[in-house]
């Protein structure tokens, strides 16, 4: 089931953004200079604050024991190409054992039909360059690669593809 996150959702938002993030992205063991961004970016703080605000969406997908899934969409979050409109999905993540069920797919349709309610022309996402199944999935989904930009964390940066979708 796909639903809008609550607030009473914002620690599972948390457990489920922490584990994938360091699922994909930490894979050769966790250092200081990584936890300490992920255990301050993954908090139930941050996204009671983010639940909070009008211009954020999130959309979660829910299995009988919780929350599997969720796909954060912000409106006013200018794009770092030109050609884009200013809505843009932040976030998309399953976790590991559910990917490849449809989660991601029914995350994303619903996250499509909330930006075509907006009466925005296009969304746009950043996926890192090296997470080549994120990017394949995005692509036959619809998206088409616009540019790129690079992820910063402190002093070192990452490169992104900037991906967009039409929605008219």
């Amino acid at each position: 089931m796909i639903r809008p996150a609550n607030l009473t959702d914002a620690s599972s938002l948390a457990a489920v953004g922490l584990e994938v993030w360091l699922n994909t992205y930490i894979r050769n063991g966790v250092n200081a200079f990584f936890a300490d961004y992920a255990l301050k970016q993954f908090t139930a703080a941050r996204f009671e604050e983010i639940l909070s605000l009008t211009n954020q969406t999130i959309l979660v997908s829910q299995n009988a024991a919780g929350i599997d899934g969720f796909i954060h969409l912000s409106l006013g979050s200018p794009a770092p190409v030109p050609a884009c409109s200013d809505l843009e999905i932040s976030t998309l993540y399953v976790q590991p054992r559910h990917q490849g069920g449809g989660a991601g797919g029914r995350l994303l349709e619903a996250g499509l039909q909330f930006c075509a309610s907006t009466g925005r022309p296009d969304v746009w996402l950043a996926v890192n360059a090296e997470n080549e199944r994120a990017t394949e999935f995005y692509l036959r989904k619809g998206f088409s690669k616009t540019g790129e930009t690079r992820f910063q964390i402190g002093d070192q940066s990452y490169p992104n593809h900037v991906l967009r979708y039409d929605l008219v």
